[in-house]
């Protein structure tokens, strides 16, 4: 293939940059680093009010007026969700989940790792408005967790890789679950009616075998998402919902395709060519039909988390983190890490969650219901227990749902930040050592 100036220059080294698994993580972080600064600098009071301006979308009388920090929680966060829910659903059908013993630990790993550090945070927070923080410690971040991991390159087997993203997914899924059941401010049920049908509308589709990614588009985002918008239930439910009805199938199997692009290549190598960069009308014929066999071979749903995981990773991801991680930080800073609400979500992060993960895993392995994953023993699942610690993005999302109180929000996010950044430096040093 020729290079030209703009690939060897610009083109390849940002596709190897962003090709990276640990890239992903470097902007997430470099993106709360960013709003830290703002937040705690002289632009203070312009960095915090552009996230209060009112955005409106609709026409004639059905207009939907919300900050840009809603639409951002609310809107952005809904493709973030989308592309867990492909994730889920791929990881079912033919990934880590698809095995129930393989997945067993993981799985279970992840639940310990969600019950406890709500217990212990509410044993912190017994009553009280902040008595609705304890889903906070609940998840974690798997950008950044599987970010810092990478990091370490060969010293982590791969078996421990695939592990902590089980679990990081399981816990991506409980988090879902409880966000759709307890974070539920109103319910207006004839939007959820409406929504309903939208779904059966997306079922239906699915079953009928439209591949369309753009009629699925329209129905999940005009019609499920809206209607979730407007029922109370949180919005970013439908994008899960939306992503599970979404075709994993292909429309042509190995052999068929192989059999197809060799016709093709060999049509294409005895078609008539000219003595210019452009191809004949017989070769670009030839061309589309080796695109659209190619597009028949992959299923809409990994098209569509391929196309989609660089706008998450590199854009709604990092934009969340700048509107979500500025915390101005008091003046009685240490004071404040004292408080009941600092102290149940970093000691339900950072303790809970090592505690869940490796009591489960103890458990488990104990009784021969489950085993090491390959290469591993107890120093990687410890470490890889503190990395799950890192509960930076989704912390974040369900504290904005849990707490109106700016005080709470304040209280919470220290402890997020607190908790992610010890286990996220402890977690490397263990995982190295163990290396």
């Amino acid at each position: 293939m020729k290079k030209t100036p703009i690939d060897i220059w610009v083109t390849d080294p940002l596709s190897s940059f962003l090709g990276r698994q640990t890239t992903s993580g470097i902007v997430l972080f470099v993106a709360a680093l960013v709003a830290l600064v703002l937040a705690n600098s002289p632009f203070a009071d312009a960095y915090h009010h552009l996230w209060h301006n009112e955005f409106s979308v609709g026409f004639n009388d059905f207009i939907i007026s919300k900050t840009l920090h809603h639409w951002i929680n609310d809107g952005l966060m809904a493709v973030f969700f989308f592309v867990i829910g492909l994730e889920l659903k791929r990881e079912i059908m033919a990934g880590e989940l698809r095995n129930p013993r393989d997945a067993l630990l993981p799985i279970m790993a992840g639940v310990g790792g969600m019950i406890v550090p709500a217990l212990i945070y509410l044993a912190f927070n017994p009553s009280g408005d902040a008595n609705d923080g304890w889903g906070i410690p609940m998840a974690t971040d798997i950008a950044f967790a599987l970010g810092i991991i990478s990091l370490l390159g060969n010293r982590v087997p791969l078996s421990l890789k695939v592990f902590l993203t089980a679990l990081a997914i399981a816990d991506d899924l409980g988090a879902v679950l409880v966000i759709a059941v307890f974070y539920t401010s109103h319910i207006d049920v004839m939007s959820l009616v409406v929504g309903a049908g939208f779904m059966i509308l997306l079922v239906t589709s699915n079953l009928l075998g439209v591949r369309n990614i753009l009629w699925y588009g329209l129905l999940g985002i005009g019609g499920l998402w809206m209607a979730f918008l407007l029922s109370g239930v949180h919005a970013t439910i439908a994008a899960v919902l939306a992503a599970f009805t979404i075709p994993a199938n292909v429309k042509i199997s190995d052999k068929g395709f192989v059999s197809h692009i060799k016709a093709l290549g060999d049509r294409f190598e005895a078609a008539t060519s000219n003595d210019v960069t452009l191809v004949t009308d017989e070769q670009l014929h030839i061309l589309e039909d080796i695109r659209a066999v190619a597009k028949e071979a992959l299923t809409p749903l990994q098209r569509l988390e391929h196309a989609m995981h660089p706008l998450v990773a590199f854009v709604v991801m990092p934009v969340f983190a700048l509107a979500n991680a500025g915390i101005s930080f008091p003046s009685d800073f240490l004071n404040q890490l004292a408080n009941p609400v600092t102290l149940g979500v970093a000691s339900g992060l950072l303790g809970g969650k090592v505690i869940g993960i490796m009591g489960m895993c103890y458990i488990l392995i104990h009784f021969q219901w489950a085993s090491f994953p390959e290469q591993t023993g107890w120093s990687h699942l410890f470490g890889a227990a503190m990395l799950a610690s890192v509960g930076f993005t989704m912390s974040l999302f369900i504290t904005e749902l849990a707490f109106s109180d700016d005080a709470l929000i304040l209280q919470a996010k220290l402890g997020i930040l607190l908790a992610s950044l010890v286990g996220g430096a402890a977690g490397y040093y263990l995982l190295k050592r163990a290396g």
